[in-house]
């Protein structure tokens, strides 16, 4: 029977009519260009086939580790702002130290002229010719406390004339290591700059955008939630306030008005309360009293990650407020989203 269906297919494929061969062969032919379209993809071009593209899955980790990286170098950026700032109040203390020690070292420069010159005028002729001989006057000055050069008064001036100008020489090397730090720092900072950058444009990418997009990660669209803070004191206060910056972009090392990075978030909420904070994760992390998690109240900064990138300002039932990461905004989250390392009361 079976020989025979087949050769019935055969008969009739041989003796069908030209439109049914037409149809036949045009069936065929897809049927061909189907399967060499399957070949081609199944088979290797080249010397070796072309890796698998990642996953959605996976570009959505690539994606969250790039933002983490991006937050860790945001919080180093803010830290080196931080140290800059300090240096740079160094630099210039030492630059008025510098001023002061050189005005002094002038003034006593002059008595010392002044002393010279009435040596010479009460006979010390021998002493003044000592003096000039030397060809150079602060190597006179060096010495003469130990030689018999002046009086002992004048003596004990010349002393006063090394050591201010040893303080000025102090003073000019304290101002030019404090210049010398400022600018190490800021080229540090320009560094970190450019890498944060590169990092930025990658992860604000069309593919990523699409890969968070389609993978439900933090493309998801925030909503301004409005929350009762409990508490009347400056840590609840700053928490409200924070509420108001809802929907506001993430920008690295931004501190306001229009956008904000986290830690820039936390310090401008207790600026408005009244309380300087450093746009710094690890100073704010220092800058007041730790507290379990179970003593969380609203106003307290929460802190994730072992090396403490990122902070938020607690709320109360488990959320905080925060700003997240690139190409999100400032928004209402739970704490138990991220690893948390630790709490800090900055005030009550």
């Amino acid at each position: 029977m079976k020989g025979t269906r087949n050769g019935g297919h055969r008969t009739a494929g041989r003796h069908a009519r030209p439109q049914e061969r037409a149809g036949l062969s045009r069936r065929l032919g897809g049927v061909v260009s189907i399967t060499v379209a399957a070949l081609l993809i199944a088979l290797p071009v080249g010397p070796a086939s072309a890796d698998p593209k990642p996953s959605l899955q996976d570009l959505a980790k690539q994606v969250e580790k790039m933002h983490n990286e991006i937050e860790t170098l945001t919080e180093e950026y803010n830290g080196q702002r931080e140290k800059l700032k300090t240096a740079k109040k160094a630099a210039d203390a030492a630059q008025k130290t510098l001023a002061t020690s050189e005005a002094d070292l002038d003034a006593k420069r002059a008595e010392v002229a002044m002393l010279a010159q009435n040596a010479y005028m009460t006979g010390g002729l021998n002493r003044l010719l000592a003096f000039a001989g030397s060809g150079d006057p602060d190597s006179f000055l060096d010495r003469a406390a130990t030689m018999d050069v002046l009086e002992q008064q004048q003596g004990a001036e010349v002393n006063q004339v090394t050591q201010a100008r040893e303080a000025a020489e102090r003073a000019r090397a304290g101002a030019k290591a404090r210049i010398d730090e400022v600018q190490k720092i800021v080229s540090e900072l320009d560094t970190k700059r450019d890498k944060i950058t590169k990092l930025v444009t990658k992860v604000e990418s069309n593919l990523f955008k699409r890969a968070l997009g389609e993978a439900g990660r933090p493309g998801t669209r925030a909503q301004r939630v409005n929350l009762p803070i409990v508490g009347s004191g400056k840590a609840a206060q700053a928490a409200r306030w924070a509420l108001t910056q809802q929907l506001k972009p993430y920008v690295w090392g931004a501190e306001g008005p229009g956008s904000y990075d986290c830690s820039g978030l936390v310090m401008a909420a207790y600026q408005k309360v009244g309380i300087s904070l450093p746009h710094y994760t690890g100073s704010q992390w220092t800058a007041g009293r730790h507290i379990s998690r179970e003593e969380l109240r609203p106003g307290d900064l929460v802190f994730f990650y072992s090396d403490l990138h990122h902070v938020g300002i607690y709320l109360g039932g488990g959320m905080m407020v925060h700003a997240p990461q690139t190409g999100d905004v400032v928004r209402i989250a739970s704490i138990a989203n991220r690893p948390f390392a630790g709490a800090v009361r900055i005030a009550d």
